[in-house]
């Protein structure tokens, strides 16, 4: 079954990198919502909302105060209504560790945050286009 994405949530706390991320998926795919959180624990409060929305896409940050990416991915891969959302880690690390154990924890995939604006813009395009087929 075919699942367009439509709505991306980014959970990052630098707001740099979160209007960045916005800016090149306003770019490549200018019809893509997006909500955003600062870290994973109002993240999870607001997937946990009644009557909330669900992305279908998120863009998380490891390094978060509060709630970190791993304890947060860790967390909505035990939730039947937030498991199937694919998760992409979008990090300013470079560790193999930190890529091997995200996708063990059931991530996505892992990118480290590129350098430049055509970088951001083409991770997106390759995320939101490669991922419009998901299980559902």
């Amino acid at each position: 079954m075919q699942k367009i994405i439509t709505t991306i949530f980014i959970i990052d706390d630098d707001p740099d990198d979160k209007e960045l991320l916005r800016e090149a998926t306003e770019m490549v795919a200018p019809g893509v919502r997006w909500f955003e959180a600062i870290n994973g624990e109002e993240a999870l409060r607001a997937l946990q909302t009644p009557g909330a929305p669900l992305p279908d896409l998120i863009f998380l940050d490891l390094n978060m105060p509060r709630m970190n990416g791993k304890v947060f991915l860790r967390k909505i891969k035990q939730i039947d209504t937030l498991r199937q959302i694919p998760v992409i880690i979008y990090t300013t690390s470079k560790l193999e560790e930190d890529m091997t154990e995200t996708k063990a924890l059931g991530a996505e995939d892992f990118f480290t945050k590129p350098d430049t604006f055509d970088g951001i813009c083409d991770m997106v395009s390759s995320l939101v286009f490669r991922t419009k087929t998901v299980r559902v």
